[in-house]
Parts: structure tokens; sequence; C-alpha cells
């Protein structure tokens, strides 16, 4: 066990975690850190999934951190990419000694009489104890031991390889052999046009249709920002360009979903070959961004299905067979090949068992407060980041904002700080509110958040930038417990308080 006590522990080294801790470092530079990380790299969703063609599902100008430009050409981009520009966060904000790889964090309890956590990270054979006065949980949302598969009926009896897109086989080879890949998700529409050049034929398997826009993938607005304003002022015009865009999208969608859809309908009428199905294949019975909608980069899956390599059926399964699979419908699609593109498994905070003096902590039944700290928990933060956005400008805002409440406890002598329900009946709802099927799979299992702020979990980049960088920290709905010197300066052991800022 180390007997040393820092200030934060971050678990999990992904996207997240790595920003949180950088931003810290940026912020309270004398902050000690300590990154645990369960597997045996950095990088979390962009070193696991290994399968062809992964990349970010949203341009980087926004999904990278605010305060490290951008660089690469691509805007939409490989894992690769990501992975190196990881890296380079690490070595520039000098993280590597703070990390941890191999700790698997199992357990995690609160002394209040201590005022800090004890972590249990199992390390292969044996475990070790972290003690540290924040825990912030990074874990990112799902399980990363394995995806959701659903019933496959007579899947024992196929003969070829089903392979899920999260342990994909290094050996696996794609040339010359009939693929077919179930779903129509974000990793579906990546598959279908990286495996199609090799492939005798690649067929997109799908249950409903889901919206797909293609675009560049490179962003000649944004390089011509940093060619006039140089590296760092082009990154942020880009990512303010990017945001501003995005959000249109975002609500003109929800407000004339109708026109919207026609216009996406149109886009891809164009994309595809004269009298293609689209409205049997690409006409969602869902509103746009009800959930995510998929970008192509370069319009690369349209390109596979006009050149032939690739094909979209609309259809249910109604049994595996020895070469293949039989639809609903009756017809069959010969297979050597299946890819289970069928989503995730969530973890909710990673699994870790959390105890408070001794009690265990059932974390369905906390709320979130202000998106980033749970009710009942002492000096606990967690990441959960934008799903109709940039999953990493949610992360972002959050570091900020835990930085200025780190501040505020040191400046008034705080130790430790827990968000509190009312008295009384506190009404509740999901945490979450999307119809993606693994959300929807796993809503029960998740905190809640409330109906009014500072209880909600926003999905509104302007709204949460304005709280987290310039809204008061205190809040009546915040208990902040002094320190022994300051307990002993105020005999009655009342913290200050100051006027509610929700």
């Amino acid at each position: 066990m180390t007997t040393e006590v820092f200030d934060i522990l971050i678990i999990g080294a992904g996207l997240s975690g790595i920003g949180v801790a950088a931003s810290l470092r940026r912020d309270r530079p004398r902050t000690t850190i300590a990154i645990l990380e369960s597997r045996a790299a950095i990088g979390g969703t962009w070193d696991l999934f290994r399968y062809p063609g992964i990349r970010s599902d949203s341009d980087l100008y926004t999904f990278a951190y605010e305060f490290k430009p951008w660089l690469d050409k691509r805007a939409i981009a490989p894992a690769s990419s990501i992975l190196d520009y990881l890296k380079d966060t690490i070595i520039e904000y000098d993280l590597s000694g703070s990390i941890h790889l191999d700790h698997h964090v199992r357990n995690a309890s609160w002394s209040t009489a201590d005022r800090h956590w004890t972590v249990t990270a199992d390390t292969g054979e044996s475990s070790t104890e972290f003690r540290s006065r924040w825990l912030f949980i990074a874990t990112g949302y799902y399980d990363y031991t394995a995806g959701y598969t659903p019933d496959l009926p007579g899947v024992e009896t196929f003969g070829g390889q089903v392979v899920h897109p999260q342990a994909w086989p290094e050996d696996l080879d794609p040339t010359g052999r009939d693929i077919v890949v179930i779903g129509s998700g974000a990793t579906a529409v990546t598959l279908v046009p990286a495996l199609a050049p090799d492939a005798a034929h690649v067929t997109m398997l799908q249950r409903t249709p889901t919206y797909i826009l293609p675009l560049p993938s490179g962003d000649p607005i944004a390089d011509l920002g940093k060619r006039i304003l140089g590296p760092r002022r082009g990154h942020a015009f880009a990512r303010w360009k990017n945001l501003v865009q995005n959000r249109a999208v975002y609500q003109l969608s929800r407000r004339f979903p109708q026109a919207v859809r026609k216009v996406i309908r149109a886009i891809t009428v164009r994309s595809l070959p004269a009298g293609y199905p689209v409205d049997v294949h690409f006409n969602p019975p869902y509103d746009p961004w009800d959930q995510r909608l998929c970008l192509v980069p370069d319009g690369d899956l349209f390109k596979a299905i006009s050149n032939g390599s690739a094909s979209v059926v609309t259809d249910r399964i109604a049994t595996f067979t020895p070469g293949g699979i039989r639809l609903e419908s009756g017809a069959e699609l010969a297979a050597d090949i299946v890819v289970t593109a069928t989503g995730l498994n969530l973890l909710p905070l990673g699994g870790i068992r959390l105890t408070v003096d001794g009690r265990p902590i059932d974390i369905t039944e906390r709320v979130a407060f202000r998106g980033m700290l749970l009710s009942g928990l002492p000096n606990t933060a967690f990441a959960i980041g934008y799903t109709t956005i940039s999953w990493t400008l949610k992360i972002g805002l959050v570091a900020q904002h835990l930085a200025r409440l780190m501040d505020e406890m040191d400046t008034h002598g705080f130790d430790m700080v827990v968000p509190e329900l009312p008295d009384g009946d506190f009404p509740t709802r999901p945490l979450l509110d999307f119809e993606a099927g693994y959300i929807q799979r796993a809503i029960s299992r998740l905190p809640k958040q409330g109906m009014a702020a500072p209880w909600l979990m926003p999905m509104d980049y302007r709204t949460d930038a304005k709280t987290f960088r310039h809204g008061t920290i205190r809040d009546r709905h915040l208990r902040f417990e002094p320190t022994s010197d300051t307990q002993r300066q105020h005999p009655g052991g009342k913290p200050e308080t100051a006027a509610p800022s929700d």
C-alpha cells in the first residue's frame, strides 16, 4: 500500500481520464495525481477496438481537448491518430509517471474521519491500495470485457466465423470472403466500407435503418483558419465553428424533424445510384437525433454500395444456417464471416464497489448534481460526456469546474464536499434521455437525474459552459465540511454559507 495521499485519484486512462488529468495539471499544477488503468495500455476505446477502419464519429476539433490543438488535417480521424494525440498529451503535461497500468479498481471506500478515499486495485495475483482526497471516475460507460450480442437463433449451426468488433481477431483475413455485418450504427457503417475492398462482398444486415450523413474527412475552413491564425487560435476557431454548426443541426432536427428528414433523404438520394430503394434502407421510423446521426467521411459507405462491393439488406434474422443467415422474408445471405456490430454492454462507474464509512452505496439511488457529482458521495466526480455532440466537450467543462471547486475548498479551508438532496419528496427521471438500445438496456442500473437544476444532466454545451466556467461554486445543496484547523476556528462546525446559485 502506498503511504502517499494523493489530491486526486483518476480511474481510467482513456480520453476522459487523460483529459481531466492534463486539465488539472494546467489549472492546478501543484495537485498530486494518480491515474489507475485496468488495461495494459492507455487510450481506452481507441486502443481496445482494433476492427478495420475504426475512427471517431465526431469531428476532432470538438472531440479533441480545448487546450491542445488538433493538428491533423483529417477532421474525422482514425483511432491511430487519436492514440497519437493522447500520447502527445501525456508527454506535454508530464503524466507518464502518474499512470499505473494493469491496475483494476474493484473497491473504493471513503472515511469521513480520515477525509480520504482508500482504493483497492487488482494487479494480477496481488492487490495495491491507494489513498486520495478526491476520486474521479473516468471509466467510460461500457463494459470493456465484452460487447453486446443479442440472441442469434441457430448460430451454433453456422459453419463460418462469428466476430464481435470489440474482440476483433488480429489474424482475421477478409480477402475473398462473403461477410455479413449485423447492425446499422456507427460501428457497422465504419466496417462495411473498410472491409469491402478486400472481401468478395459485404452485406450490412439491419433490422432498422439509421440516419447517415456523408461529410468531408477534412475541413477546408478549419485548415484555412489554422494557416491564418496559427495552430492554437485556428483550433479554437474551428472548434467554435463546429459547435455552432452541430448545435444548429441538432436544434433544427428537434424543431423541424420532417424538414430535416427530407434534407437527409435528398442527400442520400444524390449519394446513391439512380433508382436505389432509399426509402427501404435509409428511412428510419424515428425522428432525426432521437438517436445519433451516423457520419460517413467522404461518403465511403455510399461509394461502396454504388460500386457493388457492398449492399444493405433491411430484414430480420429467422435463423443461422451452415452457410449463412436465413431471413424472415425467406431470402438467405451467404456468409463466411458474420460480424455482430450489435452494440455495447454498459457498466456504470466501471463496476466499482463504493462504500462511505462502511455503508455500501447503491448508485441507482443516487442523483447527479450538475452532471458531475453524485448525491451522498463525498469528494467524488464522474465523467459522462454528451450524447448529442462530442463526448469530450462535457469532460473538459467538468474538469474546469472541478478545478474551481477544489480552489474554493482550499481558499476557505474545506476538505470535504457532499451534494445533498432536499428534504421531502424528490422526483427523478433516468440519467440519460436517449433512445439508443445500449442506453435503454441498462438505464435502470444508472444513477438518476432530477427535474430541475442543479440536479439535471444537461446536454446543452452553451448552458453548461456558463455554469461550469462562470457560475457560482457554492450551492445550497452542497454541504462543505471544514478541515480540523478550520473546525477549531468555527466551534459550531458550520461551514460558511452562500446564497444558492441555482
